[in-house]
């Protein structure tokens, strides 16, 4: 990702060893969620797993918890609700899953506001994360 001089320093979100480590050993993403509630990667797990059922308001409830959670923690990092949030940044990657999560959920919904809301923010926080997502 090539930084724009004229907008502020990339964010980026704290490492997560502990949370990360749980998930990629298969640890179930709802006991990560329980034992880690501020790590938006397991939100955006659950969130995709139930895209992938159809359980389309679960994965809304995932992908929006995982959302929020994300936005307090930029918040924390400086972000100041725009700028570059960089998806080669794997703590990033867990934010902007539920974003994209949200994104597929609303608009099956038929919520079209919140959907183009949504890439939008994808789109502004780093075009990669649209296509690494599967929104664009």
């Amino acid at each position: 990702m090539t930084h724009n001089l004229l907008e502020p320093d990339p964010t980026t979100l704290p490492e997560r060893p502990d949370a990360e480590a749980a998930l990629d050993a298969g640890t179930e993403p709802s006991e990560v969620a329980a034992e880690h509630p501020d790590f938006s990667e397991a939100w955006a797990a659950l969130a995709e797993r139930a895209l992938g059922e159809n359980e389309v308001v679960d994965a809304y409830a995932y992908a929006r918890t995982g959302y929020h959670r994300g936005l307090d923690q930029l918040r924390r990092s400086g972000w100041k609700g725009f700028g570059p949030v960089p998806w080669e940044h794997r703590p990033n990657q867990g934010f902007l899953r539920c974003v994209a999560a949200l994104a597929k959920a609303a608009g099956r919904i038929g919520e079209a506001d919140e959907y183009d809301r949504c890439k939008q923010l994808l789109l502004d926080s780093d075009p990669a994360s649209v296509e690494a997502t599967g929104l664009g």
